[in-house]
């Protein structure tokens, strides 16, 4: 699995691995941003990676926030689609990145993580400190009267609409997302919310072409003004979402550190970069300083 999520990289080099590391020791209070560079070794593809992200393997894109809002036919594609591919995403567990951002967050070397992963990962490995930029597929509202229910007792609840529906997953995709057979999904049919009767259920997670709520985006500016120093790991910051972030840290001239196996939008504003896999950096860390 790792193979297949995870873009084609380089070893780490000791002497990139000394910069982190001391760019980590030295700060007071870390926040850390993370990105899907940080689950793809669990085994979750992300999108832009090359060679092995989404963009480059198919040629389905993600769901548009408002497809999603205004089309019953694309809202039908969307959980037809997420009702297959849900039960792999689910079983998903945390990867020893995640294990030693828990491990560092316990001992106060993390101060806080910012996350755009909607997969819940950070906390499965048990993080307590933690912002989930972009939602997450966990839970399910109603967009018309704001009924909430989590998603594991909502895949049941698909199930009671579709006991007869199955499909062969082609592809596994980002964010609990398969491709299957186009015909089959005509035979899907979307659950409906059971307090209003609405299709208008959507995952608590931000679509492409929507905001995040700006009370979340405050609450964030304000863990980065509280921090000392900014870690993003595992991001290519190619949305404004993460890299405003960045910029708001080179603004401000607190220290930034990268790290993520390819360029990243913000190279050019990094204190440190370092051009490798999560999971080989934080493996190393654990083992000389946890």
């Amino acid at each position: 699995m790792l193979q297949r999520c995870v873009p084609k990289h380089s070893i780490l080099q000791e002497a990139h691995y000394n910069l982190l590391e001391d760019f980590i020791s030295s700060a007071q209070r870390l926040l850390l941003v993370t990105g899907a560079g940080l689950s793809t070794e669990s085994g979750i593809p992300d999108y832009r990676s090359a060679g092995v992200g989404l963009y480059d393997r198919t040629k389905h894109r993600p769901i548009q926030h408002m497809e999603f809002m205004t089309d019953s036919q694309a809202r039908r594609r969307y959980w037809a689609r997420n009702y297959v591919g849900f039960p792999i995403f689910i079983s998903k567990k945390p990867n020893i990145a995640h294990q030693v951002i828990t491990d560092m967050e316990n001992s106060g070397q993390v101060d806080w993580i910012i996350t755009q992963n909607v997969d819940r990962l950070h906390q499965k490995a048990g993080s307590k400190r933690v912002t989930e930029l972009h939602g997450t597929t966990n839970m399910v509202e109603c967009q018309n009267c704001h009924y909430i229910t989590c998603r594991e007792s909502f895949q049941k609840y698909i199930e009671a609409y579709n006991s007869e529906f199955t499909a062969e997953i082609i592809n596994v995709t980002p964010d609990a997302d398969a491709e299957i057979d186009p015909e089959l999904i005509k035979s899907f049919n979307t659950p409906l919310c059971p307090d209003c009767g609405s299709d208008l259920l959507k995952p608590q997670v931000v679509f492409f072409g929507a905001n995040v709520a700006k009370e979340k985006v405050q609450y964030c500016y304000q863990k980065l003004e509280e921090a000392d120093s900014l870690l993003i790991a595992g991001s290519s910051l190619q949305v404004m979402s993460g890299y405003r972030f960045a910029l708001e840290a080179s603004r401000t001239k607190k220290p930034l550190a990268l790290l993520n196996i390819g360029q990243t939008r913000a190279d050019h504003l990094a204190d440190v970069k370092v051009a490798a896999r999560c999971g080989e950096f934080f493996q190393k860390y654990s083992d000389y300083n946890l």
